[in-house]
């Protein structure tokens, strides 16, 4: 007993400062996105500087050493191998994204903040001196502060840093460090007033054997949607790789492209993170083809170099789907919105348990029970795919059988 409460100690101070030093960073990172945001909402013509802003991004990266850096899916390796996150990347990365989002980029936040607090924890970890088996713990400690901060979900934050690593193996050791950093990263942002992300469904529906079959329905669709979102992103990073190794030259043309879709699409509807635009899919019905759309600006953005992260732009493309969907399988179109962007982001992330406990996030409880079953059968039939190639799945979706393999 004293040992563990020893640990227990040891565990929750370190966490509350690993909280208040990622929660910091990613308070100044959140207002950092929203000023640039608002700036490119006023000077629309800011969106003509994407290839520029690519072109300053690898040179950030290479002034920075940083080049190869992997990401997400180098963090996420971090957990498992001995490797450690340096803290070059939050600069890099912290300005990186800015400017990926003053000029339009389609992209999100999360990878972004994964890497700011898992370089921030790392960095207090090495300064500690701890053993290598804590640097796994410091990581996911890091991670989840940093989530929490920046969304406002706390619980979603601690425990997707703990499933996130390897799908069917989850890293209760560190459960108490997560949590108290989530916590600690949450009341620091709450502090600076960063408003936490919530959505609000105008109606929920009656438990019944019709409504479950109907949800199951959106569910399976939702669950191809996030194959095909995986497949796209990947392809189009081996077609640039393929014909634009060159790092300048990649990010330049991605930004052209962005640009000529942009153009194409008549507004930027489609640009930046999009949360306003997924808080307009809960109110109102939208055409059925704005998650492929969406889906296309995010795969040219981010595979190009560009960078923030690919959670938001699902979260966008799985609302849009399900809101389109909702009209084939008879659902209302607000409560459809919030199953097929919960469904998408696990059936992208592999992360069942964080995808229910988002949705009570997100939503509030009173439609657990139809989010739970949605997330369960993405899950299972989203195959092995997934949006981090550091990611493992370490046993069978559809079998108790032990595979330990890479997503797809």
């Amino acid at each position: 007993m004293f040992e563990d409460i020893k640990a227990f100690c040891k565990w929750a101070l370190i966490a509350v400062a690993v909280g208040i030093a990622a929660g910091l960073a990613g308070t100044a990172f959140h207002y950092g996105v929203e000023w640039v945001t608002e700036l490119r909402g006023t000077y629309r013509w800011l969106i003509f500087l994407l290839p520029a802003g690519g072109v300053c991004i690898a040179g950030i990266y290479k002034l920075c050493g940083a080049e190869n850096a992997g990401g997400t899916d180098y963090v996420l390796e971090t957990v498992r191998e001995k490797k450690q996150v340096p803290l070059i990347t939050l600069p890099a990365i912290f300005f990186s994204t800015i400017i990926t989002h003053l000029c339009g980029g389609s992209s999100g936040r999360e990878g972004a903040a994964l890497q700011i607090g898992s370089s921030i924890s790392n960095s207090i970890g090495r300064w500690l001196h701890l053993k290598e088996k804590d640097m796994h713990i410091m990581t996911m400690c890091g991670m989840a502060a940093a989530f929490s901060a920046l969304f406002g979900t706390p619980v979603t934050a601690a425990v997707f840093s703990i499933e996130v690593v390897s799908v069917g193996v989850m890293y209760f050791s560190a459960l108490v460090p997560c949590m108290v950093s989530a916590l600690t990263g949450l009341m620091i942002a709450q502090l600076f007033h960063v408003a936490p992300t919530r959505f609000v469904i105008d109606g929920l529906i009656e438990l019944s054997p019709a409504s479950l079959a109907r949800v199951a329905a959106l569910s399976v669709l939702c669950a191809f949607v996030s194959i095909l979102f995986c497949y796209v992103m990947k392809k189009t990073g081996k077609l640039y790789r393929k014909y634009i190794p060159n790092p300048f030259l990649k990010a330049a043309a991605g930004g052209v492209i962005v640009i000529c879709l942009t153009l194409l699409a008549g507004s930027q509807y489609y640009n930046g993170a999009g949360m306003g635009y997924i808080n307009e899919a809960f109110h109102t019905e939208l055409p059925w083809y704005v998650f492929l759309v969406k889906l296309l600006f995010t795969a040219c953005t981010l595979e190009a170099g560009f960078k923030g992260g690919e959670i938001v732009p699902a979260f966008f493309t799985g609302a849009a789907f399900g809101n389109a969907a909702s009209r084939l399988v008879g659902l209302p179109a607000s409560f459809g919105t919030g199953i097929g962007l919960v469904c998408l982001f696990c059936g992208v992330t592999n992360c069942p348990l964080t995808s229910v406990i988002l949705s009570v996030e997100l939503f509030g409880a009173e439609g657990l029970p139809f989010f739970a079953a949605a997330c369960a059968a993405s899950y299972m039939l989203s195959g092995y795919t997934g949006l981090y190639t550091g990611q493992k799945i370490m046993y069978s979706k559809t079998g108790a059988e032990y595979i330990d393999r890479k997503t797809m």
